[in-house]
């Protein structure tokens, strides 16, 4: 038996209010989107995932679920339900049809455990299911800022996502749907259909405003483990060369010899995150023996450790560089390099220190014959 799973990426988010639909915000250094993919996909027994995004959204989408075993992404429509539909007509083509779809909101990025399976076993005996929580609260029902009437709240539930249908009678519904529904449980109510009702949680928390992404992030955050790593790189100083630190060209004499670019910095940072990610060092995914990697720009190293770390679901809390030379002076450049290397990771400068020091003429770096760096990296994990 398939299972299907339509992940609802189509929605603009306008009640959050940023500059881009809320799915695509980031989550402790991930998109929302990608957060509730995986939460679909970890839950088992989905064989088919189902993007379906906003028209022209649909390069964009592929890439943020790159590495999933996610179907290419399909244009949505001018509402919700529209969007569903398109989504299940797409499934409807395929070879074999799935026997089950669930329908899920990709800004609900936590799907509490036994969620999934609850509803499996209530399609054993209706032909639609949802996770629901009962209304706690008194409702009011109010005009003009004031209340009206208070609704009673007996018998009144909270729908959440993912719902569970038979795929031909979910689909069978929205081709001889007529008025708009809330959600794809409305369509077969009208239908004359049963839907169950399972338990949700309060931990399945649709984002729909800037506070929610904030709840989120505190249901999350206890799942990840910190990770420690450090690097440390020295390169000999060569005349005619460029000088480039931390990503950073800085008028000098000299530079540095190296294969790449030799930018130190970048380097100890990159071996940091490597080894807090426990993946080796610089040399195993650059090898200095491929001349591809002759003369190349360190900023896509950097920029190949931070898609590793979000390849593993984590985040960088921050990370902290050291040079050690007499010179050039460092300072004047300082915030520049910051700047540089946290546009490289994808934080806020904030999280990452660059600072300098000298060895007090002392050594291969104080008599000006090399330039050396260190580095370390705090990693967040998931457990």
């Amino acid at each position: 038996m398939t299972i299907a799973a339509l992940l609802m990426a189509a929605g603009q988010g306008t009640r959050f209010g940023a500059d881009q639909p809320k799915q695509y915000l980031p989550l402790l250094g991930r998109p929302v989107l990608r957060h509730a993919a995986e939460a679909l996909l970890a839950a088992g027994g989905v064989g088919l995932l189902q993007p379906v995004c906003a028209a022209g959204e649909e390069e964009r989408v592929a890439g943020l679920l790159a590495g999933l075993p996610a179907l290419p992404p399909v244009p949505g429509g001018a509402t919700r339900q529209d969007s569903v539909r398109a989504g299940l007509e797409a499934l409807a083509r395929r070879p074999e049809p799935p026997a089950i779809v669930l329908v899920h909101d990709a800004a609900r990025p936590v799907i509490p455990p036994g969620t999934i399976p609850a509803l499996l076993l209530a399609l054993e005996r209706v032909p639609g299911a949802i996770p629901a929580q009962p209304v706690a609260d008194t409702l009011k029902r109010g005009e003009s800022g004031l209340i009206r009437e208070t609704v009673p709240r007996a018998g009144l539930y909270r729908a959440q996502t993912p719902q569970a249908f038979r795929f031909p009678d979910l689909l069978a519904a929205h081709r001889a749907a007529g008025a708009e529904a809330t959600d794809d449980a409305q369509l077969l109510e009208r239908a004359g259909a049963r839907v169950a009702l399972v338990p949700g949680a309060e931990t399945n928390v649709k984002i729909t405003f800037p506070e929610d992404l904030d709840r989120v992030e505190a249901l999350l955050m206890p799942r990840l483990l910190p990770r420690i790593g450090t690097g440390f790189d020295v390169h000999r100083t060569e005349a005619g060369r460029p000088m480039v630190l931390c990503g950073v060209t800085i008028p000098c004499e000299f530079g540095l010899e190296g294969h790449s670019d030799a930018d130190v910095g970048i380097h100890a940072l990159c071996d940091a995150i490597y080894g807090a990610l426990a993946e080796g060092d610089i040399g195993r995914w650059f090898p200095p023996s491929e001349m591809r990697w002759k003369g190349a720009d360190s900023a896509q190293f950097l920029q190949h450790a931070a898609a590793r770390i979000a390849a593993r679901g984590g985040m960088l809390a921050n990370a902290d560089v050291t040079i050690l030379c007499e010179r050039p002076r460092i300072g004047p450049h300082r915030d520049a390099m910051q700047a540089r290397l946290a546009e490289l990771l994808g934080v806020e400068p904030g999280r990452i220190g660059v600072k300098a020091t000298t060895t007090e003429r002392l050594g291969f770096t104080g008599r000006g014959e090399g330039i050396a760096a260190q580095a370390a990296a705090m990693l967040l994990l998931p457990a």
